[in-house]
């Protein structure tokens, strides 16, 4: 049986993703594991949400200082989302919060387990921040399987 890596955060749940998910699993068996970074939280507020911050002069919120409690609460959100997600395709998942960092994220997993695949799930450059930071570059030199991106348009 395959074991595949899914590495995702505000894809979760886009039909490019769960093609991805669904393609994979028309190949024949496989395990899938939910890779949820801890994103710190100055990275998940919306453009909206800082601009209007910044217009009313609003304080910034404990929650919005990216309290790392507050950040892994909300992975844990977007993971559980995220599982549910796979396991309504009929998808053998199980998932993990990792580290904010992204890179170190993925180290971490590969440390405790083997994958035959990484599947990546981005936005595009200037919308998300993993491929301005070379992310799928960054995975594939660690990883010596394949390394799928799947970028999301939204």
């Amino acid at each position: 049986m395959r074991r595949i890596l899914v590495v995702a955060n505000r894809t979760l749940g886009s039909r490019d993703l769960l093609q991805s998910i669904r393609d994979r699993m028309t190949r024949g068996p496989c395990e899938f594991t939910l890779l949820v970074p801890a994103t710190a939280h100055a990275h998940r507020e919306s453009t909206m949400e800082a601009l209007t911050r910044r217009i009313t002069n609003m304080p910034v919120s404990e929650d919005a200082r990216g309290s790392e409690e507050a950040d892994f609460n909300h992975a844990r959100g977007r993971l559980e989302f995220g599982i549910e997600q796979l396991q309504r395709l009929g998808a053998e998942v199980d998932g993990e919060v990792g580290n904010a960092n992204a890179v170190k994220a993925v180290e971490d997993a590969l440390s405790r387990r083997k994958y035959d695949e990484i599947i990546l799930s981005t936005l595009p450059s200037g919308v998300g921040r993993w491929l301005s930071q070379d992310l799928p570059h960054k995975v594939t030199r660690k990883f010596k399987g394949p390394v799928t991106v799947v970028t999301v348009l939204r």
